[in-house]
């Protein structure tokens, strides 16, 4: 092997999949194979592991900017005229630039008065599900793989958007609402990173020993939780979640995770 390369052993497209090529190397440097991959492949969709992916026991995932296409926050601010403001925190804190739950508290602070009714609006209006966000849940579900949405954001957003996609349970911060308006505060104990890793370990003890677990998300207060998973995915991912995963999706939507895990397209709940 030369310096700084990786060699191959194999490389051959899936059976069931012609959009799907499998890798193998004899080596054991995945940092050196992934920089190599975006290297050769430019923009792709990968996962790098010493084992063939296998269905998991548990599937848990970050909300905005991944299973929908937005940041709830960030709309929700838009009716208040306060959306390029708290956007800009948002991003931040995204990026792993802030500390997560002070940029929360101030964010949701910024909300104190807004008609609690403008959350509803929100909902119908603007938030979306992420492309094949139903068809992998469902697909999982159907496999026997226990889901559950966690969020730093809010239920009054997570609760029927896991209702929309068939999440089995749901994870989340609480805004705080007193004569029909927020307050500008937040009710009971912050979903941070910490929280988001907590609840995929819980689950994974329940599992039993040797179950597998999955997880995707896309900003630095995901990386916890991707690094503790059999396999985390970064989705259309800022560039330290990325890092931090073992897997990657910068091209196609979320069915690609399936691809990624071998599920045959046939077999995919739609």
């Amino acid at each position: 092997m030369e310096q700084g390369g990786v060699r191959i052993a194999s490389a051959a497209i899936l059976d069931f999949c012609d959009k799907t090529l499998q890798i193998g190397s004899p080596d054991d440097d995945a940092t050196v194979l992934r920089a190599a991959i975006d290297a050769h492949f430019g923009q792709s969709d990968g996962l790098i592991g010493s084992d063939e992916p296998v269905v998991p026991r548990v599937f848990i995932s970050d909300m905005d900017s991944t299973m929908i296409g937005q940041e709830c926050i960030d709309e929700l601010a838009d009716f208040a005229g306060l959306k390029e403001h708290v956007a800009a925190i948002t991003e931040r804190a995204m990026q792993g630039e802030l500390d997560f739950e002070a940029a929360l508290r101030e964010r949701v602070g910024l909300l104190k008065g807004l008609p609690v009714t403008a959350i509803e609006t929100c909902l119908d209006e603007r938030i979306r599900p992420m492309a094949g966000a139903r068809i992998l849940v469902d697909t999982l579900k159907r496999r026997g793989c226990r889901t559950i949405l966690v969020t730093g954001g809010f239920h009054h957003f997570a609760d029927p958007v896991a209702a929309q996609l068939g999440f089995e349970e749901v994870v989340g911060n609480r805004l705080e609402v007193a004569d029909g308006k927020l307050t500008g505060g937040l009710v009971g104990p912050i979903v941070d990173s910490f929280v988001k890793k907590a609840t995929l370990l819980a689950a994974m003890a329940e599992a039993g020993e040797g179950a597998t677990s999955l997880a995707t998300g896309d900003g630095a207060n995901d990386i916890p939780m991707l690094e503790a998973a059999t396999w985390g995915i970064a989705y259309h991912a800022k560039p330290k979640a990325r890092a931090a995963a073992n897997g990657w999706i910068d091209r196609g939507d979320l069915t690609s995770v399936l691809r990624l895990l071998g599920i045959d397209p046939q077999e995919w709940v739609r």
